[in-house]
Protein backbone atom coordinates (compact mmCIF):
# COMPACT_ATOMS: atom_id res chain seq x y z
CA UNK A 1 0.00 0.00 0.00
CA UNK A 2 1.43 3.74 -0.97
CA UNK A 3 0.53 6.40 1.66
CA UNK A 4 1.13 9.67 0.48
CA UNK A 5 2.10 11.48 4.10
CA UNK A 6 1.24 15.73 3.99
CA UNK A 7 2.34 17.67 7.38
CA UNK A 8 1.39 21.33 7.50
CA UNK A 9 0.76 21.76 11.13
CA UNK A 10 3.18 24.76 11.84
CA UNK A 11 6.07 26.64 9.84
CA UNK A 12 6.96 23.57 7.50
CA UNK A 13 5.65 21.66 4.45
CA UNK A 14 6.57 17.86 4.46
CA UNK A 15 5.29 15.96 1.79
CA UNK A 16 6.34 11.73 1.84
CA UNK A 17 5.67 8.57 0.13
CA UNK A 18 5.51 5.41 2.53
CA UNK A 19 4.86 2.14 0.61
CA UNK A 20 3.76 -0.76 3.35
CA UNK A 21 6.27 -3.18 1.78
CA UNK A 22 9.35 -1.08 1.07
CA UNK A 23 9.31 1.65 3.30
CA UNK A 24 10.23 5.31 2.87
CA UNK A 25 10.30 5.86 -1.01
CA UNK A 26 10.83 9.50 -0.71
CA UNK A 27 10.42 12.97 1.28
CA UNK A 28 10.65 16.40 1.08
CA UNK A 29 10.62 19.36 3.38
CA UNK A 30 10.32 23.26 2.79
CA UNK A 31 11.35 25.04 6.09
CA UNK A 32 9.97 28.55 6.95
CA UNK A 33 12.31 29.94 9.05
CA UNK A 34 13.63 32.94 6.90
CA UNK A 35 9.96 33.98 6.57
CA UNK A 36 9.14 34.35 10.18
CA UNK A 37 12.99 35.25 10.93
CA UNK A 38 12.19 39.18 10.62
CA UNK A 39 9.47 38.98 13.09
CA UNK A 40 11.10 36.51 16.02
CA UNK A 41 8.16 33.76 15.72
CA UNK A 42 5.86 31.97 13.57
CA UNK A 43 3.09 34.59 12.18
CA UNK A 44 0.30 32.51 11.59
CA UNK A 45 -0.99 33.88 8.16
CA UNK A 46 2.12 34.25 6.53
CA UNK A 47 2.34 30.06 7.52
CA UNK A 48 -0.50 29.31 6.04
CA UNK A 49 -0.02 31.34 2.86
CA UNK A 50 3.22 29.61 2.56
CA UNK A 51 1.48 26.17 2.63
CA UNK A 52 -0.82 27.05 0.09
CA UNK A 53 2.22 27.88 -2.47
CA UNK A 54 4.56 24.95 -1.37
CA UNK A 55 2.35 21.99 -1.10
CA UNK A 56 1.53 20.84 -4.38
CA UNK A 57 4.95 21.79 -6.09
CA UNK A 58 6.25 19.23 -3.00
CA UNK A 59 3.85 16.88 -3.51
CA UNK A 60 4.99 16.65 -7.28
CA UNK A 61 8.63 16.73 -5.99
CA UNK A 62 8.03 13.67 -3.54
CA UNK A 63 6.31 11.69 -6.41
CA UNK A 64 8.76 12.53 -9.15
CA UNK A 65 11.88 11.35 -6.49
CA UNK A 66 9.70 8.16 -5.87
CA UNK A 67 9.23 7.63 -9.87
CA UNK A 68 5.21 7.77 -9.14
CA UNK A 69 2.67 9.19 -10.50
CA UNK A 70 -0.58 10.02 -8.39
CA UNK A 71 -2.59 7.06 -9.60
CA UNK A 72 -0.10 5.09 -7.72
CA UNK A 73 -1.31 6.14 -4.48
CA UNK A 74 -3.55 4.07 -2.47
CA UNK A 75 -4.39 6.33 0.34
CA UNK A 76 -3.61 9.95 1.55
CA UNK A 77 -2.36 10.51 5.11
CA UNK A 78 -2.86 14.13 6.70
CA UNK A 79 -1.90 16.10 9.68
CA UNK A 80 -5.31 16.80 11.41
CA UNK A 81 -4.16 18.43 14.71
CA UNK A 82 -2.82 20.03 16.99
CA UNK A 83 -1.35 22.54 15.63
CA UNK A 84 -2.18 26.24 14.00
CA UNK A 85 -5.96 26.40 12.46
CA UNK A 86 -5.07 27.91 9.10
CA UNK A 87 -2.06 25.86 8.20
CA UNK A 88 -3.61 22.70 9.28
CA UNK A 89 -6.88 23.34 6.51
CA UNK A 90 -4.31 24.27 3.94
CA UNK A 91 -3.24 20.49 4.13
CA UNK A 92 -6.59 19.00 4.89
CA UNK A 93 -8.20 20.88 2.23
CA UNK A 94 -5.69 19.41 -0.41
CA UNK A 95 -5.94 16.00 1.24
CA UNK A 96 -9.23 16.42 1.02
CA UNK A 97 -9.68 17.29 -2.88
CA UNK A 98 -6.82 14.77 -3.50
CA UNK A 99 -8.86 11.84 -2.21
CA UNK A 100 -11.94 12.64 -3.75
CA UNK A 101 -10.20 13.03 -6.86
CA UNK A 102 -8.17 10.03 -6.58
CA UNK A 103 -11.28 7.79 -5.27
CA UNK A 104 -8.19 6.67 -2.02
CA UNK A 105 -9.55 6.33 1.78
CA UNK A 106 -8.26 9.39 3.39
CA UNK A 107 -7.02 9.43 7.24
CA UNK A 108 -6.60 12.53 9.75
CA UNK A 109 -3.19 11.32 11.63
CA UNK A 110 -2.64 13.07 15.39
CA UNK A 111 0.92 15.38 15.08
CA UNK A 112 2.07 13.58 17.96
CA UNK A 113 1.38 10.45 17.15
CA UNK A 114 3.41 10.80 14.24
CA UNK A 115 6.27 12.33 16.48
CA UNK A 116 5.86 9.21 18.80
CA UNK A 117 6.34 6.72 15.82
CA UNK A 118 8.79 8.40 14.26
CA UNK A 119 12.01 6.24 15.48
CA UNK A 120 9.92 3.26 14.03
CA UNK A 121 11.08 4.21 10.56
CA UNK A 122 14.54 3.33 11.38
CA UNK A 123 16.76 0.37 10.71
CA UNK A 124 16.34 -0.49 14.56
CA UNK A 125 13.21 0.29 15.68
CA UNK A 126 11.73 -0.22 19.17
CA UNK A 127 9.58 -2.94 19.98
CA UNK A 128 6.40 -1.89 22.49
CA UNK A 129 5.99 -1.68 25.45
CA UNK A 130 8.38 1.60 25.80
CA UNK A 131 7.83 5.29 27.34
CA UNK A 132 7.86 8.13 24.90
CA UNK A 133 9.45 11.44 26.35
CA UNK A 134 7.41 13.73 23.49
CA UNK A 135 9.69 17.29 23.64
CA UNK A 136 8.73 20.27 21.13
CA UNK A 137 7.94 23.86 20.60
CA UNK A 138 4.82 23.38 21.88
CA UNK A 139 4.66 19.92 23.64
CA UNK A 140 6.48 17.92 26.86
CA UNK A 141 4.87 14.79 28.06
CA UNK A 142 5.59 11.68 28.85
CA UNK A 143 3.32 8.83 27.56
CA UNK A 144 3.39 5.09 28.04
CA UNK A 145 2.92 3.16 24.88
CA UNK A 146 2.05 -0.29 25.07
CA UNK A 147 0.71 -0.47 21.06
CA UNK A 148 0.05 1.68 17.87
CA UNK A 149 -3.37 3.59 19.88
CA UNK A 150 -2.61 2.43 23.44
CA UNK A 151 -1.38 5.86 24.81
CA UNK A 152 -1.43 6.53 28.66
CA UNK A 153 -0.62 10.06 29.51
CA UNK A 154 1.75 9.82 32.67
CA UNK A 155 2.89 13.50 32.88
CA UNK A 156 3.22 16.80 30.54
CA UNK A 157 4.05 20.52 31.11
CA UNK A 158 2.06 22.40 32.99
CA UNK A 159 2.56 25.90 31.01
CA UNK A 160 5.77 26.81 28.46
CA UNK A 161 7.09 23.41 26.74
CA UNK A 162 10.49 22.45 26.26
CA UNK A 163 10.81 24.02 23.26
CA UNK A 164 9.11 27.06 23.99
CA UNK A 165 11.42 27.74 27.34
CA UNK A 166 14.57 27.36 24.79
CA UNK A 167 12.90 30.07 22.50
CA UNK A 168 11.79 32.47 24.50
CA UNK A 169 15.36 32.45 26.73
CA UNK A 170 17.21 32.70 23.52
CA UNK A 171 15.04 35.49 22.54
CA UNK A 172 15.29 37.22 25.80
CA UNK A 173 19.33 36.76 25.60
CA UNK A 174 19.14 38.21 21.81
CA UNK A 175 20.13 35.63 20.17
CA UNK A 176 18.76 34.83 16.63
CA UNK A 177 15.46 32.99 15.65
CA UNK A 178 15.16 30.63 15.45
CA UNK A 179 16.06 30.36 19.24
CA UNK A 180 16.42 27.23 20.12
CA UNK A 181 18.93 25.77 18.19
CA UNK A 182 20.88 29.27 18.39
CA UNK A 183 20.73 29.16 22.27
CA UNK A 184 22.32 25.21 21.86
CA UNK A 185 25.08 26.53 20.04
CA UNK A 186 26.00 29.52 22.38
CA UNK A 187 26.04 27.14 25.07
CA UNK A 188 28.85 25.16 23.55
CA UNK A 189 31.12 27.93 24.54
CA UNK A 190 29.80 28.43 28.11
CA UNK A 191 30.45 26.95 31.40
CA UNK A 192 27.26 25.27 32.86
CA UNK A 193 28.04 25.21 36.46
CA UNK A 194 28.86 28.84 36.82
CA UNK A 195 24.96 29.46 37.74
CA UNK A 196 23.21 27.67 39.50
CA UNK A 197 19.67 27.15 38.19
CA UNK A 198 16.59 25.11 39.36
CA UNK A 199 15.88 21.62 38.55
CA UNK A 200 11.80 22.33 38.25
CA UNK A 201 9.54 20.26 39.76
CA UNK A 202 11.82 17.66 40.78
CA UNK A 203 11.75 18.38 44.24
CA UNK A 204 8.26 16.42 44.57
CA UNK A 205 6.56 13.09 43.25
CA UNK A 206 4.78 13.28 40.04
CA UNK A 207 5.36 13.19 36.46
CA UNK A 208 4.82 16.61 35.00
CA UNK A 209 6.98 19.46 34.35
CA UNK A 210 6.91 23.48 34.31
CA UNK A 211 9.68 25.52 32.37
CA UNK A 212 8.19 29.09 32.99
CA UNK A 213 9.40 29.53 36.10
CA UNK A 214 13.21 28.35 34.95
CA UNK A 215 12.47 31.02 31.76
CA UNK A 216 12.03 33.81 34.91
CA UNK A 217 14.97 32.70 36.74
CA UNK A 218 17.39 33.16 33.66
CA UNK A 219 16.06 36.43 32.96
CA UNK A 220 16.54 37.65 36.50
CA UNK A 221 20.14 36.41 36.27
CA UNK A 222 20.79 37.91 33.31
CA UNK A 223 19.41 41.21 34.02
CA UNK A 224 21.34 41.00 37.41
CA UNK A 225 24.80 39.74 35.83
CA UNK A 226 25.06 42.00 32.60
CA UNK A 227 27.99 44.62 32.51
CA UNK A 228 27.39 46.30 29.15
CA UNK A 229 30.88 45.53 28.56
CA UNK A 230 32.32 42.86 26.59
CA UNK A 231 32.49 40.30 29.37
CA UNK A 232 28.50 40.01 28.48
CA UNK A 233 29.22 37.60 25.45
CA UNK A 234 30.96 35.27 28.16
CA UNK A 235 28.00 36.07 30.53
CA UNK A 236 25.23 35.14 28.04
CA UNK A 237 27.08 31.73 27.52
CA UNK A 238 27.49 30.60 30.66
CA UNK A 239 23.92 30.98 30.93
CA UNK A 240 22.95 29.31 28.12
CA UNK A 241 25.02 26.31 29.07
CA UNK A 242 23.51 26.58 32.45
CA UNK A 243 19.90 26.87 31.27
CA UNK A 244 20.53 23.99 28.50
CA UNK A 245 21.88 21.70 31.04
CA UNK A 246 18.97 22.42 33.66
CA UNK A 247 16.48 21.60 31.27
CA UNK A 248 17.96 18.07 30.09
CA UNK A 249 18.90 17.22 33.96
CA UNK A 250 15.15 18.02 34.39
CA UNK A 251 13.83 16.32 31.52
CA UNK A 252 16.60 12.88 32.64
CA UNK A 253 14.75 13.07 36.06
CA UNK A 254 11.49 13.04 34.79
CA UNK A 255 12.00 10.01 32.33
CA UNK A 256 13.82 7.98 34.90
CA UNK A 257 10.64 8.26 37.08
CA UNK A 258 8.45 7.69 34.11
CA UNK A 259 10.37 4.54 33.47
CA UNK A 260 10.68 2.93 37.25
CA UNK A 261 6.76 3.36 37.34
CA UNK A 262 6.32 1.62 34.13
CA UNK A 263 8.63 -0.41 34.71
CA UNK A 264 9.27 0.01 31.01
CA UNK A 265 13.65 -0.57 30.26
CA UNK A 266 12.79 1.06 26.22
CA UNK A 267 12.59 5.02 26.42
CA UNK A 268 12.23 7.02 22.98
CA UNK A 269 12.83 10.60 22.62
CA UNK A 270 10.94 12.57 19.80
CA UNK A 271 9.95 15.94 18.96
CA UNK A 272 12.09 19.06 18.10
CA UNK A 273 13.99 19.23 21.32
CA UNK A 274 15.29 15.56 21.08
CA UNK A 275 17.53 16.75 18.38
CA UNK A 276 19.22 18.85 21.16
CA UNK A 277 23.05 17.04 22.00
CA UNK A 278 22.82 17.94 25.55
CA UNK A 279 19.57 16.39 26.07
CA UNK A 280 20.98 13.28 24.33
CA UNK A 281 24.33 13.09 26.36
CA UNK A 282 22.29 13.29 29.29
CA UNK A 283 19.92 10.88 29.06
CA UNK A 284 22.64 8.23 27.65
CA UNK A 285 24.62 8.58 30.41
CA UNK A 286 21.74 7.61 32.68
CA UNK A 287 20.70 4.83 30.24
CA UNK A 288 23.97 3.29 30.52
CA UNK A 289 23.96 3.53 34.33
CA UNK A 290 20.45 2.18 34.67
CA UNK A 291 20.53 -0.29 31.60
CA UNK A 292 17.44 1.34 29.64
CA UNK A 293 17.52 1.27 25.63
CA UNK A 294 16.96 4.92 24.41
CA UNK A 295 16.31 5.24 20.86
CA UNK A 296 15.93 8.69 18.45
CA UNK A 297 14.47 8.97 15.08
CA UNK A 298 17.55 10.49 12.78
CA UNK A 299 17.66 14.26 13.14
CA UNK A 300 16.21 15.27 10.19
CA UNK A 301 12.91 13.48 11.72
CA UNK A 302 13.17 14.70 15.09
CA UNK A 303 11.34 17.92 13.53
CA UNK A 304 7.85 18.26 11.90
CA UNK A 305 7.85 15.92 8.59
CA UNK A 306 5.70 13.90 6.37
CA UNK A 307 7.74 10.77 6.45
CA UNK A 308 6.24 10.08 10.14
CA UNK A 309 2.67 11.27 8.63
CA UNK A 310 2.74 8.91 5.93
CA UNK A 311 4.36 6.27 8.03
CA UNK A 312 1.76 6.43 11.09
CA UNK A 313 -1.36 6.71 8.26
CA UNK A 314 -0.38 4.01 6.76
CA UNK A 315 -0.09 1.87 9.58
CA UNK A 316 -3.76 2.57 10.22
CA UNK A 317 -5.05 2.46 6.58
CA UNK A 318 -3.57 -0.89 6.87
CA UNK A 319 -5.64 -2.06 9.53
CA UNK A 320 -8.83 -0.49 7.94
CA UNK A 321 -8.95 2.84 9.30
CA UNK A 322 -10.50 5.86 7.21
CA UNK A 323 -11.92 9.56 7.99
CA UNK A 324 -14.99 8.41 6.42
CA UNK A 325 -16.99 11.63 8.16
CA UNK A 326 -14.49 14.42 6.48
CA UNK A 327 -11.87 16.13 8.44
CA UNK A 328 -10.76 19.45 9.51
CA UNK A 329 -8.06 21.10 11.57
CA UNK A 330 -7.85 20.65 15.17
CA UNK A 331 -5.58 23.46 16.61
CA UNK A 332 -5.80 21.01 20.14
CA UNK A 333 -6.32 17.42 20.23
CA UNK A 334 -5.76 15.75 22.88
CA UNK A 335 -3.31 12.36 22.14
CA UNK A 336 -5.92 10.16 25.14
CA UNK A 337 -8.74 10.53 22.75
CA UNK A 338 -6.70 7.95 19.99
CA UNK A 339 -7.90 4.61 19.92
CA UNK A 340 -6.49 1.45 18.47
CA UNK A 341 -7.16 0.59 14.58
Amino acid sequence: MLTLGIESSCDETGIALYDSEQGLLADVLYSQVSLHAEYGGVVPELASRDHLRKTIPLIRECLQQADKSLADIDGIAVTEGPGLIGALLVGTSIAHGLARALKVPLLAVHHMEGHLLAPMLEDNPPAFPFVALLVSGGHSMLIEVRGIGEYTLLGETLDDAAGEAFDKTAKLLGLSYPGGPALAKLATKGDPERYRFPRPMTDRPGLDMSFSGLKTHTRTLWQKERTGTSDDETIKADIAAGFQQAVAQTLMIKCRRALEQTQCKRLIIAGGVGANQELRATLLAEADKKGWEVYWPRLAFCTDNGAMIAYAGSLRLQAGETSTGGIRGRPRWPLDELKAP
